[in-house]
């Protein structure tokens, strides 16, 4: 619970580099619940930074010439704008339209659906990104990867208050200039001991929404996304530090019971050994 490593399939990793997580909009509100953008075309010294700088989708007054969308026509769900179907100005490569629905709830009607490549596709144009046209659709699907396996340990943080209560994502942000003050603390931790710690810092952090239909409680969620040690093979590897906010007396329950139920399985395993 909270912090958890994933690992895409062989054949979705082999063609990623970079940062693989990135987010179009889609074109409907029912949306994907996560923004990011790609670093497939990035160097890897740049790997550890989001390639986006999502609040500058509602700031920004300048907007590329192939850019097909307005950012006044921005989802208050997700604080997106709404992203075409249409190819790209300079686009030469074919990318499917087809959008796949998540695991995840978005109410009662219904659940979110992911961006389709030449949404997503357009997302990286209007930003300014270069991505080979040929990546595009493995970047949706680690995309969509990793937000089945946030939505998981969502979930298994509410079987703490109701395991059979059926979630609902509300609404979501992208906070990638934000750092989370635990990933502070672990930033710290990294620089007083490099040898035991990470000392890179999460690539991006989303906070996601949550309801609990039974009683209409809304709950806020942090997501920091990092990057961990490739595999032999080469296949990318990404650690999801998944939790409540402290912004509530629950949640702090909820996030105190956790730390002390994996110290108690901790000190079990060293006395059985």
């Amino acid at each position: 619970m909270g912090q958890t490593t994933s690992t895409p399939s062989s054949n979705i990793a082999s063609s990623a580099s970079g940062c693989p997580v990135p987010h179009a909009s889609p074109s409907t509100p029912a949306s994907c619940p996560v923004d990011h953008k790609s670093l497939a075309s990035q160097s890897p010294a740049a790997a550890a930074s989001c390639p986006v700088d999502h609040k500058s989708l509602a700031s920004s007054s300048s907007r590329p010439a192939e850019c097909p969308v307005h950012v006044d026509t921005l989802d208050p769900r997700n604080q997106m704008p709404t992203l075409a179907q249409t190819p790209a100005a300079a686009q030469t490569t074919y990318l499917p339209t087809e959008r796949s629905t998540s695991s995840i709830p978005r109410d009662t009607a219904g659940h979110w659906e992911y961006p389709s490549p030449q949404q997503f596709y357009n997302a990286l144009v209007r930003k300014g990104w270069e991505t080979p046209e040929e990546h595009v659709e493995t970047m949706v699907h680690i995309h969509n990867f990793l937000n089945e396996k946030a939505w998981d340990e969502v979930q298994k943080w509410e079987t703490q208050v109701n395991k059979d209560e059926k979630l609902q994502l509300v609404r979501f942000m992208g906070r990638p200039g934000e750092l989370s003050p635990k990933a502070r603390f672990w930033l710290f931790a990294g620089w007083l001991l490099p040898e035991r710690f990470n000392s890179e810092p999460p690539f991006d952090r989303h906070d996601w929404v949550i309801r609990r239909p039974s009683t209409g409680e809304e709950v806020r969620y942090v997501i920091d996304y990092y990057s961990a040690d490739p595999l032999p093979d080469g296949s990318p590897v990404f650690s999801l530090d998944v939790r409540p906010a402290l912004d509530s007396v629950s949640s702090i329950g909820m996030r105190i019971r956790a730390a002390t139920q994996g110290a108690w399985v901790k000190a079990g395993e060293e006395s059985r050994v």
